[in-house]
């Protein structure tokens, strides 16, 4: 009785240990993933200095610059008075795309 109660308790705790086995790449992917992310953002652009790079290149009147997860999201007037909204690049401030918004 005594063999078959060791035998029970070493496969019980051996599959526990397996099952163990398989959670911990989940956790170390996850914690990977937001140091990454974490990472890059530390390298974004502030807000004042993507709005100073867009009036350089002659934007004007800013409505709005919001954070997104990739980019930065900004409405403005264009250099032809056009309202438009822009996709900015977050670590160069490259404009990525150029919406035009039609007159009210």
């Amino acid at each position: 009785m005594r063999a078959t109660t060791l035998i029970a308790t070493l496969a019980l705790t051996g599959g526990i240990i397996g099952a163990g086995a398989m959670f911990v790449p989940a956790f170390a992917q996850n914690a990977a993933t937001a140091t990454t992310t974490t990472t890059t953002q530390a390298n974004w652009m502030t807000m004042e200095q993507v709005q100073t790079k867009l009036e350089s290149a002659g934007y004007r009147d800013f409505d709005k610059i919001e954070r997104d997860s990739k980019k930065y999201e900004v409405k403005a007037t264009d250099a032809q008075g056009r309202r438009v909204e822009l996709d900015v690049d977050p670590v160069t401030g490259d404009i990525l795309k150029t919406e035009v918004k039609r007159s009210k």
